[in-house]
């Protein structure tokens, strides 16, 4: 790499850092991007737009992020390098924390956009009634394997997996290795499946906690993805792991009022009433939402201001890639012009005294942060606060669908897409680097999805029957 030497550079090499590479608009002209990721335990990012999502922190317009191991050491303007760290020259981007995805069936990632507009009656009856039965494990890490990739390509660094393809153990082991493969910080939720001779859900979570995910200080952690059955609550709470709900029907929280508490996350929640709404605030659960699915296969509106209203943790979920994107750029602008438009709506009836309009700023805190609470992380991850796990996204401001840069966080939200993302880390290890996944076999991945997609629709379109 041929590199002019600036002061900058100067004081670095000085220092007994590494200067790996400057890759922004406004970098020296000669200044080329690293074709490999940065090594070692100490990693600098040096001069970029950073946004916290702190607020005891704030942001900096030109500030550092230092990563030591698995956390961010340090964040502030001009930290020292010192010995044996890689300063990756970061001046004119974004640095921001990564997306916190709280609801997704990771398992359909081979099905992507295979039901493009289908109902919600349309997905139980082809996905679920049709395709679920006849998952072979391998499907289930593949499926799952894709979509965390797909995720992590998107500057997604946390997913909680609401992983219904539970027909069998092997199932779900498969599903936990494609979690770990793909090097995303997940939450595995075990859900049911196709109730065959092998299926072993709820009790297998049990074993889960044992044998597989014993501690909750590793990359992926387990949930249960349960129904609304206080049986099921109560053995998630045996096995000390939280519970994930979907709930979107009118009074069907009420009878649980006593079972409630803040390891509970509802999903959806479309049809509340303000009851309900009173429930979850009052026993501290989240809410996660998943605008583009509710808006599109019929669960309702989505529930954006009561979930403000009622001050409950929300956070934003991907649901199925068989009929949406997998990227957060998207959500976050249609949980924004939602909100707006239904205020605004409002105040032409006349009504007054309304909630605060919506901002960047607040759309960008749930997408990150307020994921990371209701994913029950916000001690690990959601924000750049030193001592959390080092879980970021790079994002370049200078390509033509963003450029000029003006307010970097109306860039991210408005303006930016997946193209944007450059970097991603995960406690500490880039994932992406420079556009491309790191270490991913493409190829290899691209086959098995393939034979996987072939397989399986192939079978729902012949009307092979279920075993």
């Amino acid at each position: 790499m041929t590199m002019s030497i600036s002061r900058r550079n100067f004081i670095a090499a000085g220092t007994g850092a590494t200067l790996i590479g400057a890759a922004a608009i406004g970098a020296p002209a000669d200044a080329k991007a690293p074709v490999d990721p940065p090594r070692g335990t100490r990693v600098l990012m040096r001069g970029a737009r950073v946004l916290t999502q702190d607020p005891a922190i704030g942001d900096f317009p030109v500030g550092d992020v230092l990563i030591e191991g698995e956390r961010i050491a340090a964040v502030g303007a001009s930290l020292e390098a010192g010995e044996g760290t890689t300063v990756v020259d970061a001046r004119g981007m974004i640095v921001i924390p990564g997306f916190v995805d709280t609801h997704r069936h990771l398992w359909q990632g081979v099905l992507r956009h295979a039901l493009p507009d289908g109902t919600l009656e349309q997905y139980f009856q082809r996905i679920i009634g049709e395709v679920r039965p006849r998952l072979e494990p391998e499907d289930v890490y593949i499926g799952n394997l894709l979509s965390a990739l797909g995720a992590l390509h998107a500057g997604v660094t946390t997913v909680l997996d609401w992983s219904h393809a539970g027909n069998s153990p092997a199932h779900s082991d498969a599903a936990l290795e494609g979690l770990r493969e793909s090097g995303i910080r997940a939450i595995y939720a075990f859900g049911t499946g196709h109730r065959g001779p092998a299926h072993a859900w709820p009790k297998d979570l049990l074993r889960l906690r044992r044998e597989q995910i014993p501690a909750d200080d590793g990359l992926v952690t387990l949930a249960l993805a349960a129904g609304l059955d206080p049986a099921d609550w109560a053995l998630a709470r045996e096995a000390a792991v939280p519970i994930t709900s979907h709930v979107n029907g009118t009074g069907t929280l009420l009878p649980l009022a006593e079972h409630m508490g803040p390891d509970n996350t509802y999903i959806h929640c479309c049809r509340l009433t303000p009851e309900e709404w009173r429930l979850i605030a009052d026993t501290g659960g989240g809410v996660s939402i998943a605008g583009p699915v509710e808006m599109q296969m019929g669960h309702g509106v989505p529930p954006f201001q009561a979930a403000l209203d009622h001050r409950v943790p929300l956070g934003l979920g991907n649901d199925v890639e068989t009929s949406v994107s997998g990227e957060f750029f998207g959500q976050m602008r249609m949980a924004l012009a939602l909100q707006r438009m239904l205020l605004h709506e409002r105040a032409r009836r006349g009504e007054r005294d309304l909630p605060p309009l919506m901002t960047v700023r607040e759309v960008l805190s749930i997408a990150t942060l307020g994921g990371a609470r209701v994913n029950h992380l916000a001690g690990r991850t959601g924000s750049l606060t030193p001592g959390k796990q080092a879980d970021l996204v790079v994002l370049d401001p200078g390509t033509i669908n963003v450029l000029p840069l003006n307010d970097p966080r109306g860039a991210v939200v408005q303006s930016m897409d997946t193209a944007n993302v450059r970097h991603v880390f995960v406690a500490g290890r880039a994932r992406k680097w420079n556009g491309r996944l790191v270490k991913v076999d493409e190829a290899r991945l691209r086959r098995l999805a393939e034979s996987s997609r072939d397989r399986l629709l192939a079978a729902r379109e012949a009307g092979t029957p279920a075993t």
